[in-house]
């Protein structure tokens, strides 16, 4: 299933995209995507409804109809950094022995088309096109063999980066990667069982038409069900959390001499399999 969220900021709906494309209304059957709603019992209960029944959603998603972040009341955004070793290299850091973990505030996270805000005095904010991975059943010390269980499914994150203030002022990244507008998810979560693979997954960003990031997941230096495990060691997963796992190389800060976005760009990015997001940024 490919399970979404529509409708204006703070009034989103929940639905899914039919085998046409078109959304389908999820709203007289479910509160929200998030929750119980995200476990194995609660997708199992949305696989057995006939989708074709449900009421049909006016607009074709992405264009006249906005698309909401695909989660609701997410409770953690973690995040992987360093995850490529290409990556690693054009930032000038070693590749890690462990995942390198961070977290983004939700209250960065935002449609998969909305505007990207260019904080203000920011004069180094960057892109990454990254897998996300969303909890489905919850756990603590998860086995890397019972992992991928713990998955509910994948979803397109654009962990948008202001690097001078990750990077430059002390050594907590989490203030350049939490700004608000900075955690743009979906457009769609796609259930695990759709995604025969997520260790062989095409990723790619492109800032006004030109591409800056072509990779695959398989080069990845910790496998999804490696980061699962991994953080499980160190706090509780629960249904909806979003883990964000690393970018392919690309990314502004690796250009010579490096590029970073301001106001009245264009960001578009996409996994394969999962959709594509398309962001304008603005002046916050």
């Amino acid at each position: 299933m490919k399970l979404l969220r529509y409708g204006p900021p703070g009034q989103e709906r929940p639905g899914l995209l039919d085998a046409d494309g078109r959304v389908r209304d999820l709203s007289l059957q479910i509160d929200d995507l998030a929750g119980d709603v995200l476990t194995p019992a609660g997708l199992a209960l949305l696989r057995k409804l006939d989708h074709d029944a449900l009421p049909l959603v006016p607009g074709v998603p992405q264009q006249e109809l906005r698309l909401g972040p695909c989660v609701a009341q997410v409770g953690k955004f973690i995040c992987i950094g360093l995850n490529y070793a290409d990556h690693a290299a054009e930032s000038g850091l070693p590749v890690p022995a462990e995942p390198v973990v961070f977290a983004k505030w939700t209250s960065a996270i935002c449609g998969p088309d909305d505007a990207v805000k260019i904080p203000r005095g920011s004069v180094k904010t960057d892109w990454e096109v990254e897998l996300g991975v969303v909890i489905g059943q919850g756990g603590s010390y998860i086995s890397e063999a019972d992992a991928m269980q713990h998955v509910a499914g994948y979803c397109v994150v654009n962990d948008v980066s202001e690097r001078e203030w990750q990077l430059e002022r002390g050594t907590q990244w989490d203030k350049g990667k939490g700004c608000d507008t900075f955690g743009p998810i979906g457009p769609w979560l796609v259930t695990a069982d759709e995604v025969a693979d997520p260790q062989q997954l095409d990723l790619w960003l492109e800032v006004d038409g030109r591409r800056f990031q072509n990779g695959n997941t398989r080069t990845m230096v910790f496998s999804v069900a490696q980061i699962v495990s991994y953080l499980s060691q160190f706090m509780s997963l629960q249904p909806g959390d979003i883990i964000s796992t690393g970018t392919p190389p690309g990314v502004g800060l690796g250009q010579k001499p490096p590029v970073y976005l301001k106001a009245g760009q264009t960001m578009r990015l996409g996994i394969q399999g999962l959709g594509v997001q398309t962001q304008r940024t603005v002046a916050a």
